[in-house]
C-alpha cells in the first residue's frame, strides 16, 4: 500500500499544472527535463536539456517513478490516460507518447493545454472512449471536461505504465523529468522524480 501511495504522489505532481494554470502561484512550477549529474544527500544536480546545470532539492520523502512498457493491447476503454501530442499535417492531433495512469489518479489534471515538450505540443489527460484500430495508427477518442478529443497512436508512438521506484535510480547519467517549485531565491525543490529504469527515458 505504501508503494502505491508513493507512485501516485510521484505522478500527482505531473498531472496537477492545469489546476496551477487557472490560479498561478507567484512562482509557477519548472519542468526539468535532463540527465543526473550527481546526487549528494537529497540535493540532485541536473544537467538540462538546454545545458544548464540545476540543483534541486529532494523532499525527505521524495517519490521515485519509473515507466514499464506496454502496447496498444493494454489500453482499453475507460483507462485514464495521459499523452503528449502534436497536430500532423492531416490536421489530427498524432501521440508522441502515451502514458496509461493508475486507476487511483482518475481525473488528476483532466483537459488538454499547451505542453512544452516541443514546439505546438498538447497534453490530454483525458478518459478513453472508443478505439479504433488499424495498421496505420490506432485512434482513440477521449473525454475530459464535457469535451472530446481525437488523437492518433502511430505503430510506432511509445505506450507506458507507471512503477514506483527509488532513491537508488538517481545515478549519473539517468534521465529524469521534474516538476520543481521555485521559491523567491531562485532555489528549485521538488517532492517527485520520474526517471529512466532500463533505458526507458522520460518522455513526456
Amino acid at each position: 500500500m505504501r508503494a502505491l501511495s508513493l507512485l501516485v504522489v510521484a505522478i500527482a505532481g505531473l498531472v496537477a499544472l492545469p489546476a496551477l494554470a487557472q490560479n498561478p502561484p507567484a512562482n509557477p512550477p519548472v519542468r526539468i527535463r535532463g540527465t543526473i549529474d550527481k546526487l549528494d544527500g537529497h540535493t540532485l544536480t541536473v544537467k538540462s536539456r538546454d545545458g544548464q546545470m540545476l540543483t534541486v532539492t529532494l523532499a525527505d520523502n521524495v517519490a521515485v517513478a519509473y515507466l514499464v512498457k506496454q502496447t496498444m493491447a493494454d489500453i482499453k476503454t475507460g483507462d485514464y490516460l495521459a499523452s503528449t501530442g502534436i497536430k500532423g499535417t492531416d490536421g489530427k492531433i498524432h501521440a508522441i507518447e502515451v502514458r496509461i495512469f493508475p486507476e487511483a489518479l482518475r481525473g488528476a489534471g483532466e483537459g488538454q493545454y499547451p505542453w512544452d515538450l516541443k514546439p505546438d505540443t498538447v497534453m490530454t489527460n483525458a478518459t478513453a472512449g472508443q478505439i479504433v484500430k488499424s495498421g496505420d495508427g490506432n485512434v482513440v477518442t477521449v473525454s475530459y471536461k464535457g469535451q472530446q478529443s481525437d488523437y492518433v497512436i502511430d505503430p510506432d508512438t511509445p505506450i507506458f505504465a507507471y512503477a514506483q521506484g527509488d532513491t537508488s535510480l538517481l545515478v549519473p547519467g539517468a534521465a529524469v523529468f521534474i516538476v520543481a517549485q521555485k521559491k523567491d531565491d531562485g532555489s528549485l525543490s521538488t517532492a517527485r522524480v520520474t526517471v529512466e529504469k532500463d533505458g526507458i527515458k522520460p518522455p513526456m
